[in-house]
């Protein structure tokens, strides 16, 4: 077994509320009010579509919540959530921390460091910020599988890793039973200027209550163990090899994710970046700053 690489789920398709597109010669991200599910192929127009993401489509409507099950019981095997800093020119992982601790790549090597958060890091103006990568699984074609969601929203990082804990508490440490689905909400905040902003959610899936949610998922877990499945060991082999790497996005991964998650523009305009409302490419603030300088410019004019 190779030694320092991250052995993560595999992943069979990516899930998106947002995209990288072409303008004015430039590839920017973009946001989006729905969730769009991809294979992991690019061609000259983007990711290609999975087959799943019109399956899951009703009517033409926009997809807004996808049926979803979890692949560990664990809650933080499913939902890894860190301040990373990538350099943006080679998209290679630079750094990687919780708050407390971090691993840096040094001239000398990957060093196991202090970490104080992006407030209190100098590294932090490279443009270090929170990201998170939730796995789950889609459909039952292969249960040891996943798609994946990245996010450097932290109203969704905030919101999947509450519910995941909730859940694994209610259900007895159930997680990888229980009957789910993912949800884009909407809110509006005073830093959106009143303009919706869109998030992601972990809920039970539609109908179920919560109390038939859990003793569904305990009568599953049971007979699943009884066939002789071992989501304990299952667990501790997931467990393990993600601790085996210093980062978890491979060399391949990297510059996609830079460019879609870390792009050199203003803090929190990136694709996925659902603290900010979705304006296109002019954010919230330019578009008052410009709209200001035109009525300054005008009465400027008219007392002339």
């Amino acid at each position: 077994m190779l030694k320092g690489l991250a052995l993560t789920p595999p992943i069979i398709g990516r899930i998106s509320i947002g995209k990288v597109v072409e303008k004015n010669g430039k590839r920017m991200p973009e946001k989006d009010d729905e969730f769009t599910l991809t294979s992991q192929v690019q061609n000259k127009d983007g990711w290609v579509p999975h087959p799943l993401n019109e399956t899951l489509r009703q009517a033409n409507t926009k997809l807004r919540q996808i049926p979803v099950r979890l692949l560990f019981d664990d809650p933080d095997l499913n939902m890894r959530a860190s301040y990373s800093c990538f350099d943006r020119q080679t998209g290679r992982p630079v750094c990687v921390g919780n708050g407390e601790t971090c691993k840096r790549s040094t001239a000398s090597g990957v060093q196991s460091m202090s970490c104080p958060a992006p407030e209190g890091c100098e590294l932090a103006q490279k443009g270090c910020k929170p990201f998170g990568r939730l796995n789950v699984r889609i459909g039952d074609d292969d249960e040891l599988s996943a798609f994946v969601f990245r996010t450097t929203g932290f109203n969704s990082i905030r919101t999947l890793s509450t519910r995941l804990r909730y859940f694994h508490a209610a259900s007895g440490g159930r997680l990888s039973t229980l009957a789910l689905e993912l949800r884009l909400r909407g809110k509006s905040t005073t830093q959106s200027h009143r303009a919706p902003i869109y998030y992601v959610d972990l809920a039970l899936r539609g109908g179920l209550r919560l109390s038939e949610a859990v003793a569904e998922a305990r009568a599953e877990w049971d007979l699943r163990q009884a066939g002789g499945f071992d989501q304990l060991a299952l667990d501790a082999t997931a467990r393990e090899g993600l601790e085996q790497g210093a980062f978890e996005e491979s060399v391949e991964d990297s510059p996609a994710i830079v460019e879609e998650f870390f792009p050199e523009r203003g803090p929190g305009e990136g694709a996925q970046e659902d603290e900010h409302p979705s304006t296109g490419t002019q954010s919230v603030t330019d578009q008052l700053a410009a709209k200001l300088a035109r009525k300054l410019t005008s009465q400027s004019a008219a007392a002339a």
